[in-house]
């Protein structure tokens, strides 16, 4: 023995305005999408028109009234598609599941009852009788003879309560416009065109920015035309005038076969395009079961990256042909480009030779620092940049700051693609092999001072040196390896860590190496050789903790709680120094 499932109207109701659409709104463009399918079926799209009615319609009640001149039904067709769900292949066989179609029609329909609690169908195919089907929310439907009309269908919604501001003038009329703005078709609210007839993008350049305004919101930096003729996509790229953050994912206008599928689709454009909003129409793309998203297939991955291609190529025409609008635009968006870099050659050489980077000598691009340097030599965070930045500069060493995003990334792989550009880290001890050192002499008459104050810094793992090195301003530098830092930084983990984790540091630490940070201090400044000549030992010890201290903040070094009570002790001892006979 054989059953039929029972369909349980309202449940399905139920599951379509809380599960399948984002909104009840979307009952307009339902309505709009099955009278626009009935006129395609003509076979005289041009010749289409739709009219809609809001208030007091012919029932004596307030609803919504749509009709349009399009091919119609049949009785059998009433039958197949409002009184079944489902049933595709019945619908391919009556024609309405062509290519050219914007949605179902009948399931369509069924969203309808997101805001009515009665639906009525009118409707006559040319050369068959008129045909009446009524449905109501709670799954009864009636179909029987309807009055003489000419071949077209007109449906007629009465509002469920609480839904009557969804079916009132105003509110219809600014749906049809917003879903339905660029059909083909001629559509009427009230007597009151809604459609414009073209898309904008062949409206003209200047009518095209205006329009972007409109849409977004602002006045677009640039336009870019897009084509892909794969997906049956055109349409446009609208640029941000200022900046946005990277991570905000911008969604875009998306239209199938000119109907409006969303306001904010995304996944149409890869992630570095962050600096560009789109309108598009296409009529290849899928939609989804709620024809509110774009299906992620691999016609989608192909219009993805031939939009990115022209993106691309937008990008490289105002380096070859507007590099001060090239300039620009990177000034608001470099950090979208900078990520394409990372993958893209063009894009590479764009970054290196129109975007200015922060050097220890002002701001410039990579091709300029070569031109002047040869080698490209960097600091990989802005810290290291910070600390050594002056001090290179003196030594007349050029350093770029890669501390910022990609930067680092971008001048590594400038040089693993071109083999004439060379790339090199610069350590902070690097700068140490620059220095002077003293002669036989000053060695000598310094060595007690030296061991004195090696005494004073052993116990924050500091060894104490002394050289002679530009600017002459600066007392003392802390110079540290990046081994050393990391085996400071594992340290700490391992006082903070549990017994597992802190066995496993352990090891780690094992195999570290034992370079020990270096307090160099300046023979050629003024207060060191002042220092230096000091006889009270304790007044000399305190004046080298001090000159440490402030060696760790200029150069903006972490402070660990042992660097702090230093500094503390230190200032006090000095202040003490200073006002003999007083508390401190």
């Amino acid at each position: 023995m054989s059953n039929t499932f029972q369909v349980d109207l309202r449940g399905i109701v139920d599951l379509l305005s809380h599960h399948l659409y984002a909104s009840p709104r979307v009952y307009v463009r339902e309505l709009l999408q099955n009278a626009v399918d009935a006129i395609v079926a003509t076979g005289s799209p041009a010749a289409g028109a739709i009219q809609i009615s809001t208030g007091r319609i012919s029932t004596g009640a307030d609803g919504l009234r749509i009709s349009d001149n399009g091919i119609g039904l049949t009785d059998a067709q009433v039958h197949e598609l409002l009184a079944t769900i489902g049933r595709s292949s019945k619908r391919d066989e009556l024609g309405f599941a062509r290519h050219e179609f914007l949605g179902q029609f009948g399931i369509g329909l069924l969203s309808c009852f997101l805001v009515a609690d009665e639906i009525r169908v009118h409707t006559r195919r040319a050369g068959a009788e008129p045909v009446r089907w009524t449905g109501y929310s709670d799954g009864r439907y009636e179909v029987g003879p309807g009055e003489e009309r000419e071949p077209g269908t007109t449906v007629t919604l009465l509002p469920r309560r609480g839904a009557e501001h969804l079916l009132s003038g105003t509110t219809v009329r600014e749906l049809a416009e917003m879903y339905g703005s660029m059909l083909p078709v001629a559509v009427e609210v009230d007597g009151q065109p809604t459609t414009a007839g073209v898309v904008p993008w062949e409206a003209g350049r200047a009518e095209l920015y205006a329009y972007g305004e409109k849409i977004f919101g602002f006045a677009p930096f640039d336009v870019i035309e897009l084509d892909v003729p794969e997906a049956g996509l055109t349409g446009a790229a609208f640029v941000l005038p200022a900046p946005v953050n990277p991570a905000t994912r911008g969604g875009h206008r998306v239209y199938l076969k000119r109907m409006l599928l969303a306001e904010s689709v995304e996944g149409l454009l890869p992630e570095w395009a962050f600096f560009a909003r789109c309108v598009v129409d296409s009529t290849e793309l899928r939609p989804t079961a709620s024809r509110e998203a774009l299906y992620d297939d691999g016609l989608l991955n192909a219009a993805r990256e031939a939009i990115a291609d022209q993106l691309r190529g937008w990008l490289v025409r105002l380096a070859t042909s507007e590099p001060r609008r090239l300039a620009r635009f990177l000034g608001i968006h470099h950090l979208g480009v900078k990520a394409l870099a990372l993958h893209d050659d063009e894009m590479l050489r764009i970054v290196e030779q129109w975007y200015p980077m922060e050097t220890n000598m002002g701001h410039v691009t990579l091709a300029e620092f070569r031109e002047r340097h040869g080698l490209i030599r960097y600091a990989a965070t802005a810290d290291e940049f910070r600390q050594l930045a002056s001090v290179a500069a003196a030594q007349d060493v050029g350093l770029v700051n890669g501390g910022y995003v990609y930067d680092t990334e971008i001048i590594e792989r400038l040089a693993t693609v071109d083999p004439e550009v060379r790339a090199e880290r610069l350590e902070p001890t690097d700068l140490a092999t620059r220095f002077t050192g003293l002669d036989a002499e000053a060695e000598l008459r310094l060595r007690p001072f030296l061991a004195a104050a090696q005494r004073r810094l052993d116990r924050l793992g500091c060894e104490v040196v002394i050289r002679a090195y530009d600017p002459v301003t600066l007392p003392a530098l802390y110079l540290v390896s990046r081994a050393a830092a990391f085996h400071d930084e594992l340290t700490a983990s391992r006082d903070r860590a549990d017994d597992i984790w802190g066995g496993v540091l352990d090891a780690l630490a094992t195999t570290a190496p034992a370079d020990r940070p270096q307090l160099v201090l300046n023979a050629r400044n003024p207060l060191v050789r002042r220092v230096t000549a000091i006889a009270d030992p304790e007044l000399a010890g305190l004046a080298v903790e001090s000159l440490y201290g402030q060696a760790l903040m200029l150069g903006h070094h972490p402070i660990r709680p042992a660097d702090a009570a230093l500094l503390t002790t230190s200032m006090l001892g000095l202040l003490d120094r200073a006002l003999p006979g007083g508390e401190v």
